[in-house]
C-alpha cells in the first residue's frame, strides 16, 4: 500500500504557504514576538484564515465547515510550523472537534458556524499547575450543577478566547448515586470567558509566537457536553498531539531547510562551510529524521481518522519523533548558523523556541516513549 497526500492535500499546504509567504512572512512574525504586550492575536491574519476556511476544516458540512478530517488539519499545522505563525488557530480547531463529538445539537450550532468563520475564538483547558496531560493531571473540578472551581495552566489564547473548553474531574457521573462513595469522573465543560468566577492571567512563556494564560475558576458557571467522558478527554489529547506533532514536523523542515540553504553559502577557509563532511553528513542524517517523522504524523492522523486499532502507538510514535527531529534540526540551525544564530537579530530563535513549547505540548518524550512500552514490549511480555 502507497499511502501519501492526495492532490487536494499537496495543494492546499501550496495554498496556506503562498499565502504566509505573501501576507505574513517571519518580518510579522517577529512583529508579534517583539510586541510582549500584545495580544498576540493578529486580526488581520485571523480574517485572513477564517475567509480561507482554514478554521472550518474539521467542522461538519451541515454547520457550514469543510467536513474533512485531521489528516487535513495537520497539512495546514505543518505550514504555520515552517512559518511560525502566531494565533489561535490550532487551540481553536481542538476546542471545536470536542464541540463537534461530545456536544449537543445545540452546543453544535452555537459554537460550530461561528467558529469555523473565525467569528468566535476557543481553546482548551485540560491541565493544572505542574500536571501532566491526562486525568491526573486535571485541578479543575465540577459540581453537579457544573459549576467549575479550580485552576489550569498554560492555556494558550485565553484572554482572547469567546469559549473555553475545560477539563474537569466530577464527583460521580451525571445521574448515577455514588452511595456515599467518590465516584470519580471526568467531563469536558463549555466557559465562557466573560462568566463570573473566571479569572485569567497571562503567563510568560519561552516562545514569543504563542500566548499562554492561567485559568482560576471560583464557582464558575459552564455548560457540560454531554458526550464526554475520560474517553474524550483521551481523543481530545491525541487530536492535540497530532497537531502538535505537525506543527513541529513544520518547524524541523523548515529549520533544516534554512541552514542548508545558510551554509551553502557561507564561506570559511575558503569553502561553503555545507561542503565540509562533518556538517554534511549530520545535515543528511537530519533530513532522514524529519522524513521520517513527517510520514510518522501523516499515519497517525489517518489513524485517527479511520479508527484504527493502532491509532494509540500511531500518536506516541508520531509524537516523539515529532519531538526528536524539532529539538535536534533546531539546535543545529542555531549552531550551524554561526554567531549570527545566536542573537535576537536572527530568525533561528523563533524555531527553537516554538519546538521547546511543543516538544512538552500533549506530552513529552518521555510519556510518548513510556506508551509506545506499553503497547508493544509490555503487550508482547
Amino acid at each position: 500500500m502507497y499511502f501519501a497526500l492526495t492532490d487536494e492535500q499537496r495543494a492546499l499546504a501550496e495554498t496556506v504557504r503562498a499565502l504566509l509567504a505573501d501576507r505574513f512572512d517571519l518580518r510579522a512574525v517577529r512583529a508579534v514576538v517583539d510586541d510582549e504586550r500584545g495580544d498576540g492575536h493578529p486580526a488581520d491574519l485571523w480574517r485572513a484564515i477564517g475567509e480561507q476556511g482554514w478554521l472550518s476544516v474539521c467542522v461538519p458540512q451541515e454547520h457550514g465547515g469543510l467536513g474533512l478530517g485531521l489528516l487535513d488539519a495537520q497539512v495546514i499545522a505543518r505550514e504555520f510550523g515552517a512559518g511560525v505563525v502566531p494565533g489561535p488557530w490550532a487551540a481553536t480547531v481542538l476546542a471545536g472537534a470536542a464541540v463537534r463529538r461530545d456536544g449537543s445539537p445545540e452546543q453544535a450550532a452555537a459554537v460550530l458556524g461561528p467558529l469555523g468563520v473565525g467569528e468566535l475564538v476557543s481553546t482548551v483547558a485540560l491541565r493544572g499547575p505542574g500536571g501532566g496531560f491526562g486525568p491526573g493531571g486535571i485541578a479543575v473540578r465540577a459540581d453537579a450543577a457544573g459549576r467549575l472551581d479550580g485552576a489550569a495552566s498554560g492555556v494558550e489564547y485565553a484572554h482572547v478566547a469567546d469559549v473555553i473548553v475545560v477539563a474537569a474531574t466530577e464527583p460521580n457521573p451525571p445521574g448515577v448515586d455514588a452511595g456515599g462513595g467518590s465516584g470519580g469522573g471526568v467531563g469536558l465543560y463549555l466557559l465562557e470567558r466573560g462568566e463570573a468566577g473566571v479569572r485569567i492571567e497571562r503567563q510568560a512563556g519561552i516562545d514569543g509566537t504563542t500566548r499562554l494564560a492561567a485559568l482560576t475558576l471560583t464557582g464558575a458557571p459552564a455548560a457540560r457536553l454531554p458526550g464526554s467522558d475520560a474517553g474524550a478527554l483521551a481523543d481530545l489529547l491525541r487530536r492535540g498531539a497530532v497537531l502538535a506533532a505537525a506543527d513541529l514536523v513544520g518547524v524541523a523542515r523548515a529549520a533544516l531547510a534554512r541552514t542548508v540553504a545558510y551554509d551553502t553559502e557561507r564561506v570559511q577557509f575558503g569553502r561553503p562551510v555545507g561542503s565540509f563532511q562533518a556538517l554534511a553528513h549530520h545535515l543528511a542524517d537530519l533530513h532522514v529524521a524529519v522524513t521520517m517523522a513527517e510520514h510518522a504524523v501523516l499515519y497517525a492522523a489517518h489513524a485517527l481518522d479511520e479508527n484504527r486499532p493502532d491509532a494509540d502507538l500511531a500518536v506516541a510514535v508520531a509524537k516523539s519523533k515529532a519531538n526528536q527531529a524539532a529539538g535536534d534540526a533546531t539546535a543545529a540551525m542555531v549552531q550551524y548558523h554561526g554567531g549570527i544564530g545566536y542573537t535576537w537579530e536572527h530568525d533561528t530563535h523563533f524555531f527553537y523556541k516554538r519546538a521547546k513549547r511543543l516538544i512538552a505540548a500533549f506530552g513529552d518524550s518521555r510519556q510518548h516513549l513510556e506508551q509506545i512500552a506499553r503497547l508493544t514490549v509490555d503487550t508482547v511480555s
